[in-house]
């Protein structure tokens, strides 16, 4: 599995009628984009995805077909106890 800064992560639910989670990228820390990811869900959770079955990328592209460019540092990691 491949992903970049700004791709879109959905988490499947695994008990039948759960609400997948989404969240985006906002690490790679793997070798060529491969795992892991450091994942900022929409309730503000960052996690270290290890994904399995139950993951999928959406890749983001811009309208120019070109990828998002990277964010600052400062823009992908919120210290614990902040809130950007």
């Amino acid at each position: 599995m491949h992903a970049e800064v700004g791709d879109k992560v959905v988490v499947h639910g695994r008990v039948v009628g759960a609400a997948p989670r989404t969240g985006t990228v906002v690490e790679v820390r793997g070798s060529d984009g491969g795992p892991p990811f450091l994942v900022r869900y929409e309730d503000g959770h960052e996690a270290l995805v290890f994904p399995g079955p139950d993951i999928h990328v959406e890749h983001t592209r811009r309208p120019d077909g070109g990828r998002p460019s990277t964010p600052k540092d400062s823009d992908c990691h919120v210290p614990r106890g902040e809130t950007p």
